[in-house]
């Protein structure tokens, strides 16, 4: 599945419990409309949505025998984008992979490229026009255990909170938990906050959730979820979970059901209203939008 099953063949050298937390109405949506990105005509996924509206920011195909690098496009109009090439200064030979900018041009990835060494795969860097620079390691979210990976981030627009994902993978390169966890700046790294688990408790589940997208008031949190175990048919699923202020948990999420198959990896537009996510048809991933309907 997505980024974690290429992250594990790098390594390898619901029931949906509804705990504590009022059930909240779903918000209906319009139907899902392509996205073209002209010039570009590979697999698309886990895009990000710059914080202006301007860039959209993408990883191609996460399986071999694609290597997964980075890449950008800038706005014609709300379904239609411009392909400029992949990002610069940032991709290697390894995995490099879900992409996310708070509003100063910081930049958060995914990278495989000293996990061995390390137990770490989230990197941050400087980003403008397309130019990645200053790469480095995110510190202090690893639980520095090998097995356990880092495998998604999500930037709050201010740049001070991180929502990302635990996960633990067995043997075979399957994973058997997913959570999303919460982290606050913590001088030049991230610390994960001690309340973590209470505001995430109707989020996660004994199912897999990852591929966290956050409000610009982290009042909404979109994510993925599917259930375990993972099987070929496995379909993952994108929910909405919402909160009244940020010092209270999220509540019980639901799917968001305009939705159907295999989709995954929301971003949320300027607007707050228009969703773009991964959508996989005919063995090919490629970016869909969704609206919230005006009540």
């Amino acid at each position: 599945m997505r980024i974690a099953a290429v992250i594990m063949l790098f390594l390898l050298e619901v029931d949906c419990n509804r705990k504590s937390g009022a059930q909240q109405s779903a918000i209906e949506f319009t139907v899902p409309v392509k996205v073209i990105v002209t010039g570009y005509n590979g697999n698309m996924m886990e895009p990000f949505m710059s914080r202006d509206g301007n860039t959209l920011l993408f990883n191609n195909l996460n399986a071999a025998p694609e290597n997964t690098n980075l890449h950008w496009a800038t706005r014609v109009n709300d379904s239609t984008f411009e392909y400029k090439g992949e990002v610069t200064g940032v991709n290697t030979t390894d995995l490099e992979g879900v992409p996310s900018l708070d509003q100063a041009g910081e930049l958060y990835f995914v990278s495989t490229r000293n996990y061995v060494t390390t137990l770490s795969t989230l990197y941050q860097s400087e980003f403008a026009n397309g130019i990645a620079t200053n790469v480095r390691l995110v510190e202090g979210l690893s639980k520095m255990q090998a097995g356990w990976l880092n495998f998604d981030v999500e930037v709050s627009a201010d740049g001070s909170t991180l929502y990302f994902v635990d996960g633990l993978f067995n043997q075979s390169g399957t994973p058997t938990t997913a959570d999303l966890a919460i982290a606050k700046k913590n001088g030049s790294g991230f610390q994960r906050i001690s309340n973590s688990n209470s505001l995430l408790q109707n989020v996660n589940t004994n199912a897999l959730e990852y591929a966290a997208c956050i409000s610009v008031d982290q009042l909404e949190l979109y994510f993925t979820r599917v259930e375990t175990p993972i099987t070929s048919s496995s379909s993952p699923a994108i929910f909405l979970a919402r909160r009244q202020r940020v010092d209270e948990p999220f509540g019980v999420p639901f799917r968001i059901e305009s939705i159907r198959g295999f989709a995954e990896a929301a971003t949320i537009a300027p607007d707050q209203k228009t969703i773009y996510f991964h959508m996989k048809e005919n063995d090919k991933f490629g970016l869909y939008m969704i609206r919230k309907k005006l009540p």
